[in-house]
């Protein structure tokens, strides 16, 4: 627990530590000089959090102490840029097998739900692989891609983990041919008043780029179309 520091109030910092089994320090906060210092280590901390496996973080304490307090450093600056510069590649190699792994993890993971889902009663599957259910069906016009829209839309991932919805505000309204492949190719399926089931594959969602749930991911929407504006 965190409290905002209060000048002349002494503030007191409950840091959870992970060593197998949590144990807790408390940090006294006495002053306004305490509470910064603490802040800045907070803002390096977030700078390394990523690759913190990567790293010794008794080393790294001993470069910053060396370096603030003008002690003559273990390596030359060169000698620093070149192993920084290697780090850096060593880094984003790792990311990118991550990546890599991610993607085919959430493939494989959204095949095998399309495929069950393909085979329920109700959905139909267009040719570009697209997945629909009709909900509910309208009576108004159907859009065109050229078309405002106001909708309101629940997404989530294939595990039913929800990562965005309008439905407890205002309807969204967007240009139907500046969205995602997926729901410019669905909502043109419906007509004004309908509530429709998409399951996306990664091609009409966000690719292998990211967006919700990480790259190569199967995107579920429940789409239900307010109305067009012309």
């Amino acid at each position: 627990m965190i409290t905002a520091f209060r000048t002349g109030v002494a503030v007191t910092v409950t840091i959870v530590l992970a060593t197998g089994c949590a144990s807790e320090r408390q940090v006294s906060l006495e002053s306004f000089a305490d509470s910064a210092s603490y802040a800045i280590g907070m803002n390096m901390g977030a700078s390394v959090e990523q690759v913190k496996d990567q790293i010794q973080m008794d080393k790294l304490m001993r470069g910053l102490t060396d370096q603030a307090e003008g002690r003559e450093p273990a390596l030359t600056q060169q000698q620093a840029m070149t192993v920084l510069r290697a780090f850096a590649g060593q880094v984003q190699a790792s990311q990118q097998q991550h990546a890599e792994e991610q993607v085919t993890k959430n493939k494989e993971t959204g095949d095998a739900f399309r495929a069950e889902n393909a085979a329920k009663q109700g959905v139909t599957t267009t040719a570009s692989g697209l997945q629909y259910e009709v909900l509910t069906e309208g009576t108004g016009p159907k859009p065109k891609a050229t078309d405002m829209v106001r909708v309101h839309y629940r997404g989530s991932l294939v595990d039913g983990s929800e990562f965005e919805s309008s439905f407890d505000g205002d309807p969204v309204t967007f240009p139907l041919n500046q969205v995602i492949p997926g729901w410019t190719e669905g909502v043109q399926l419906m007509k004004v008043g309908s509530k429709y089931r998409f399951v996306l594959p990664p091609e009409l969602g966000y690719g292998d780029g990211g967006g919700p749930g990480g790259p190569g991911s199967t995107l579920i929407f429940e789409v239900e179309l307010v109305g067009i504006d012309q």
